[in-house]
């Protein structure tokens, strides 16, 4: 995917080739109202190369932010650019822009092939583009499908594939895992690893919070339209709430143990404890100095779920 690319930047990767430290998109007080409903609220960031994780609550803004991008929503106020520019003044660098907003725009009496060679040809790219894009997404076995046939899961991956004809830099991705099978999402999450690895941007909004722990760089969550935080994953996770939970036939007892040495310990089953503020060693000798016994005992660290909702029920809007 990437040979056209090393002819136009004699060095590799868009990013390392001239772009440097230079934010390939860059969001500044980005606001959108409509009517009385305030949808984005003076939103900043920027991105640079990787996939980042774009996190929101239904309603949260998410949706719109990516149509402002794509010049497909006029804000409010401020303003959404790719390498300096509004998406709308980009010229002919319009195409190394690839995104997915919906599955969906597909004549269903065309073939798969047939609409991928349709938008190579209104772009002016070369048709042997359609046969690599089949390959990235995995749909050469399908390409002689009409649209109209196709799951949703499906329309997915061509929609992807329509995204990735002009061998993008830069991708925006709404909710791609929509209706994808499980198989579908191990393949999407690969195939988001590998674009981010190549040097490409990636913005991939979603709700499978569980892929995004497991597939983006970074994490930007909105909520009610405005900024609440934008990190590094490993650091957003850094402060996640830590807990031992341990089964024991002493849970009374070893609760007050426990409240003893400083822990936070709640009851979860009448056998079973969580326990805050302690480390699982120390949880183990404190049972062992009083001959309580163990039957189970492990480390739970707070997953990307509950951090997201710890994060934007801290903003306000508990959920």
């Amino acid at each position: 995917m990437r040979d056209g690319r090393q002819d136009e930047h004699a060095g590799g990767s868009p990013v390392a080739a001239g772009m440097g430290d230079m934010a390939v998109i860059e969001v500044r007080q980005l606001t959108k109202r409509f009517g009385a409903v305030t949808a984005v609220d003076q939103l900043s960031f920027d991105l640079r190369s990787g996939v980042t994780g774009f996190l929101g609550s239904n309603g949260a803004g998410k949706t719109t932010t990516l149509r402002m991008l794509l010049g497909l929503v006029r804000p409010t106020s401020g303003q959404a650019t790719f390498w300096g520019r509004p998406y709308a003044e980009l010229g002919p660098r319009r195409h190394q822009v690839g995104a997915v907003l919906e599955a969906s725009g597909f004549h269903p009496g065309r073939t798969v092939r047939d609409h991928l060679r349709v938008r190579c040809a209104a772009r002016g790219l070369p048709a042997s583009r359609v046969d690599e894009a089949l390959a990235a997404t995995e749909m050469s076995v399908l390409a002689g499908r009409r649209a109209g046939h196709l799951s949703l899961g499906e329309r997915q991956r061509l929609g992807l594939a329509g995204a990735l004809l002009a061998d993008p830099e830069v991708l925006i991705l709404d909710e791609p895992g929509n209706g994808l099978d499980p198989a579908g999402v191990t393949w999407l999450r690969g195939l988001l690893r590998r674009l981010g690895a190549q040097g490409r941007t990636v913005l991939v909004s979603s709700h499978l919070l569980a892929e995004v722990a497991q597939t983006a760089d970074e994490v930007i969550v909105i909520d009610g339209g405005r900024l609440i935080s934008h990190a590094p994953i490993s650091q957003f996770l850094a402060g996640a709430r830590q807990a031992v939970v341990v089964r024991t036939p002493q849970a009374t007892r070893l609760r007050e143990a426990l409240e003893a040495e400083g822990a936070r310990v709640q009851v979860i089953a009448a056998d079973r404890l969580e326990i805050s503020g302690l480390a699982t060693e120390r949880v183990a000798t404190v049972a062992a100095a009083h001959r309580l016994p163990l039957f189970e005992i492990s480390a739970q660290a707070e997953s990307l779920e509950d951090a997201f909702l710890r994060v934007t029920s801290a903003a306000g809007r508990p959920r």
